[in-house]
This record gives C-alpha cells, structure tokens and sequence, in this order.
C-alpha cells in the first residue's frame, strides 16, 4: 500500500507552500508602545504584556532620558516618568529588563538624540548577563531628521548628529547583524501633519541622505553597504483615509526599491525590500466622544495589514484615551486584543495581495509615488536634507501642513465625527469610574527614580566613570567611533546627563527654525474681519499691538500646535513673540517681561501642565508681573486639572476639543481685554 500523496494546492486564491499546500502568513510582531514611571513599573507592565500576548517590546522613554538629561535635573524634575521610563544608567536597565530573556526579544527603542547610548546601555546590560550581543535583536529608532521637524528632542546639531547614526550603523553592522541601528519615522511627520506625499518624499530623502554619508565616509566595502542598507527599516503612519494610506505603504515600497538599485546599486532584491513598523494614528484621536476612537484605530490599522505586499512587520496601536492621557493597562490590553482578533481569527492572512492588478490602487500608487519623486527631488536639490532642514524649508513646510488642516476642520471641509459634526451624543461611559478613564502617574516614582540615581553614583567607582567620559569626548573630538567608549561609560555607570552633557561640551547644542516666520493661514470671513477691528480698538487702549509670547515650556517638544497658534495670533493682529521649546518657565516668564507682552500661552503635550505652571505662575510673582501678564494653558489636560490650574492663576484652558482657532483667538482676546479693564 503506497502512502498517498500530500494535496497539492493550485488555487490562486490561497498562499502556498513550496509543496503545494495551503498555509497562513505568519503575524506581524504585536507591541504595545508603553513604559511610564519607574523602571520597575515599567518591567511589571512589560512582563504581563508579554503574557497576554504581545510578542515584542516597544519601550517607550520619558522625556529627560530622551533629551539627553538626568533625573535630578532642575528641567527634568517636571517631566520624570510622566510618557516613558526613567532610564538614568545601566542599574536602571537591570530593573527595566528583570526576567525578561533579552536574547529573544525583539526591542525597539523609540530613542534619537540619546539611541548611541541606549544601544550601549542594551550592549552592557548583556554583556554583563552573560548574553552574546550577536543574538540581540531590535531597533532603536534613531531618526534626528523627524526630530528636527516634528518632534524636538533633538540635542546635538544636525552633522554630528548624522555622524553619530553612521557609526552605530558600522558597529552594528558586525557585532549585531540583527539589529537595525536606525528606524526613519515617518510617524511623526504625518502626526505634524505631512501629507502623503510629504511623508513619503522627507522619510526618503531622509534615508537617501543617510546612504550618502554612509558612502562617503567608506568604512563599508560593496558587500557591506549592501547588508547596511538592508538593515534600514521604516516607522510608518497609518491615518484614517484607508484607501489612500495603503497606496502610501505600496508607494514607500515600490519607491525604496527604486533609488536602492539605480541609486545605489544594490543587486541583492533581499537587501532592497522595505521593512518597516507602523503605529497608526493618533493626530485624529478626539477628545471629544473618545469611544469613537476605537474605531478610527480599528480602520488605520486595516490599511497597514490588508495588503499583503505592503503588510507592516510589526504593528503598535494607541489606545482609545491617547487623546486624555497615557493608556491604562486595560486599555493597552484592548489594543492587543484588536490585534490579536485581525491577525488569529480573520482569514486575513490565508491570502495573496487582494489588491493586485487594481485600476484604482495602481493609479493612486503612481499619483504618490510621481509627487514624492518631485519634493525628493527638490530636497536633494537643495542639498539633502540637512540643507533642507538648515533652511527651513522642511518645517515651514509641516507647520504649512497642520494651518491647512486646522483650517479644513475649521471650515467643516474636512469632518472629524463628534468634533465638528455630530457632537451631540450619550456621554461616553468609558471615562466614567474612580479615574475617570485617565491614567495618572505615581508621584512616589519621582522620588524613588532619584534615590536611585543617587545611590548608582555613591557605589561607582569615580575614577572609572571620569576615564571612561575622558575617552568619549577623545573620540568624539578625533573623530574615532564613539560607541565602544559609549559601552564603557555604560559599564562604568556612567549616568545619562552625563553622557550627554559629555558631548554637548564638544558638539555644541542646536536650536533650529521655527517655522512661523512667513507663514499665511486660510483664515478669513467675518468673524476674522470682527476680531481684527476689535484688536486694532484695543491696540489704541493698549498703546501697542496685544502681545503675545506662545512658550513651550519644559522638555516637550511638540511644537507645531504651538506654532499654529503663533501663526493665528499674528493672522489676526497680535504680536507674537515664539522662541522654540524646551525653555523653562524662568525663559519664558523673562522674555514676557522683557517684551511687556499681556499674554503668555504656554503649551505642555506631556502631562506636566501642574508643575510647569507653578513654576511660571511664581516667577511672574517675583517680577511683580502676576497681575500685568495673564497666563493661558493648552494642551492634553485632562479635566480634573482644570480648576488646580484655574485655582493658580491661568485664565484659560484650552485643550484638542478647542478646534476652532478663531474661538481660542476670540477667548485670548477676551483674557487681555479684561485684564487691561482691571489694571
């Protein structure tokens, strides 16, 4: 009796194997983006992800590990653990990784200005487990280029900052062959606004840019480049407008594919396939009827998975509450399972591309791919995109972008369900309960965090932490690779503002273009028309123009939101002073004085509202200022807050439900006039 042969499978509608029979794709890694606090809260949230399910790590860092500064900072203090962990040294790393095998593990650090020294946190931490750094696995993302542009935790100027993101490249191209020492983001691009075509050309250009300096600098030979540029991997958004964004996801990688081979010259088609992660949206998460976000998460992620040619390799999905505050556990838990449900329970994955030979995706592909060829073009034109940066073409280019947008869902042209239509409704039981839906960090971490940041320096041998900073900066000054000395810092515990201020002693620090300089919005009508009249009248009451000084006080760097407003404000007759982020509220304070503005309108995205205000608020008191300068506050603040910030002295409170810009101009208007009425 002969044993039957296995069904060969011949439908053209299935996958196969190579003997024919039907399989499934494997899943994408399914990550949370999380980390808050502590360390060690952080570890516990980690290790109960991994058990529900989740099968990467996607470590979230708070703002003073990503900018380069130390718990016990002055301008660190505010920020401690409110959207990440606190990482200060290579202890810290012991606690974040407890239990958890990091040999099989695939990490991805959202990390930039500070991802050589997360890297050699990471190599150290193995190193000192045991672990052949070899078997490591995982990204840090390491993309200043967006950081200039979008997101502001950028620390060193631009060049030194490239040279930085070369060398990780050339050590882990040997020591680490699985690790992807940079990750271009165009996520945060499209979440200041991008549009398709944007995202597309500045991800690319930014990626081209980087090949040429890795070309020039001719540390690899032809077989080494091409592996490099195999471990360039992609972080992708993914909005609301599904059609379009998964011709955007075809378009980045028919285009990679493109200037890799005739760019290039990479032969190897394995090399050239764009790899990349994505986490959807949250640029249109509302405040306003926030369960209406589960479902806009829902469709986004649709546009990164159903196409299998152009399928992402690892998802994270924001939670429902993004637009309040950090998600919960459960609600970190109810994105997993969204997850789990498309990828486990769907035929999703049992298919070939549903969308190939499509008129329809075809010819958007190619609208796309024909826009973005154009602005990298003009990018590569102008220098690459340092030059382009230097300029300020490109963040001009985004601010542009989010006036556009504002303007659209201001005008109703483009509809945002329960935010500008629609916005009767049941209220949301979902941010009923104790919390209020809302998560609130620990204030108890903070203190903890330091303490042992202070305990690591008293039992670290200081010689040991002082050569091994001496041997950094050498390098960084010679122009030898700075990741080996990096590592030794790490092993020294070496502390993270150290390392940092370390480099900052030799490259300087950058402070780039605004992007508000020149900018017009499509603002107009009669209610536009009324308020400029109504602020010439008070310009004669005043004796000058009302002033404005929009600060971005403390470490957060979301600054478009901040630079529309100072677009708004001088669209409709104010003074606006702007100088950047990341200034204390002693800066801002002293630059209102110093101006005589009437108003400061201070934006915090990360949760430190409270505190940076206080510090404002008794500035203002010590230069006799506190009732001359009225203080308005934007921002995710969440309701709760509003009467402590009123009960400080802030006049108003706007936060993403206040879409429209008249109504916040109207209402800063109002603040001045009164103001001026009590004087």
């Amino acid at each position: 009796m002969t044993q039957a042969e296995p069904h060969r499978n011949t439908d053209a509608h299935l996958i196969s194997d190579e003997q024919g029979n039907a399989v499934r794709d494997r899943p994408w890694i399914i990550r949370t983006y999380s980390g808050h606090s502590s360390p060690k809260a952080s570890n516990e949230l980690y290790r109960s992800n991994l058990a529900k399910g989740q099968t990467g790590l996607s470590i979230a860092f708070d703002l003073p590990t990503q900018c380069g500064y130390d718990s016990d900072d002055p301008i660190a203090r505010p920020e401690i653990g409110k959207v990440g962990v606190p990482i200060n040294s290579l202890d810290d790393m012991h606690i974040l990784f407890d239990e958890i095998p990091i040999e099989q593990m695939n990490t991805s650090m959202t990390i930039n200005g500070t991802a050589m020294w997360l890297l050699a946190l990471y190599v150290g931490l193995a190193r000192e487990r045991g672990v052949d750094i070899a078997d490591l696995n995982g990204t840090t993302q390491n993309d200043l280029i967006k950081e200039y542009l979008a997101r502001g935790t950028y620390i060193f100027p631009p060049e030194q900052s490239q040279r930085i993101i070369a060398e990780m490249y050339e050590f882990c191209l040997e020591e680490i062959p699985s690790w992807n020492a940079s990750n271009i983001c165009s996520y945060h691009l499209q979440e200041a606004a991008a549009t398709p075509a944007q995202e597309l050309a500045f991800a690319l250009a930014n990626a081209i840019s980087l090949l040429d300096l890795l070309k020039e600098r001719g540390q690899f030979d032809d077989e080494q480049f091409e592996r490099s540029v195999g471990r360039i991997s992609f972080f992708v958004n993914a909005g609301i407008r599904f059609v379009e964004e998964m011709c955007k996801m075809r378009a980045f990688g028919e285009l990679w594919d493109e200037y890799t081979k005739d760019r290039f010259g990479v032969k190897n088609e394995k090399y050239r396939r764009f790899r990349y992660g994505v986490q959807v949206n949250s640029l249109g998460l509302t405040e306003s009827q926030p369960e209406n976000n589960a479902w806009r998460i829902l469709i986004e992620t649709l546009g990164v998975t159903l196409s299998r040619d152009a399928r992402a390799r690892a998802v994270q999905l924001p939670a429902w509450n993004e637009a309040l505050s950090l998600p919960r556990p459960w609600d970190q838990q109810w994105s997993l399972r969204l997850q789990q449900i498309l990828a486990y329970e769907t035929d999703l994955l049992e298919y070939p591309d549903i969308f190939e030979g499509s008129v329809v995706v075809r010819s958007k592909v190619d609208d796309l791919k024909a826009q973005a060829r154009e602005e990298i073009d003009r990018i590569l034109g102008m220098g690459g995109v340092i030059a382009a940066i230097d300029s300020g073409y490109m963040k001009s280019a985004l601010v542009r972008s989010m006036s556009e947008r504002m303007s659209a869902i201001n005008t109703g042209e483009q509809i945002v369900v329960g935010l500008n239509r629609w916005t009767e409704g049941i209220p949301s039981p979902l941010v009923g309960g104790e919390d209020g839906g809302i998560f609130k960090v620990d204030e108890s971490s903070a203190r903890d965090t330091i303490a042992s940041l202070n305990a690591t320096r008293a039992a670290r041998d200081p010689e040991r932490a002082a050569a091994a900073i001496a041997v950094l900066q050498e390098a960084a000054r010679s122009g030898a690779s700075m990741m080996e000395p990096s590592i030794e810092c790490a092993l020294a515990r070496v502390t993270t503002g150290e390392w940092a201020g370390a480099l900052r002693e030799v490259f300087g620090e950058y402070r780039p273009a605004t992007g508000v300089d020149g900018q017009k919005l499509s603002l107009d009508g009669e209610r536009v028309d009324a308020l400029r009249s109504r602020i010439d009248l008070l310009a004669q009451k005043l004796g000058h123009r009302p002033r404005i000084v929009v600060g971005k006080p403390g470490l957060d760097g979301h600054s478009n939101g901040a630079e529309v407003i100072a677009v708004s404000a001088r669209h409709v007759g104010f003074d606006v002073i702007y100088s950047g982020i990341r200034l204390s509220p002693d800066e801002i304070v002293q630059s209102a004085v110093e101006e005589d503005a009437d108003v400061i309108g201070a934006s915090v995205l990360s949760g430190s509202h409270v505190e940076l205000t206080q510090q404002m608020m008794d500035k203002l008191g010590e230069y006799g200022a506190g009732s001359r300068i009225a203080v308005v506050v934007g921002g995710i603040i969440p309701p709760d807050d509003f009467d402590v910030l009123f009960g400080l002295g802030v006049k108003r409170v706007f936060t993403p439900s206040d879409y429209e810009l008249i109504d916040i101009m109207e209402s800063i208007t109002e603040v001045i006039e009164a103001n001026q009425d009590t004087e």
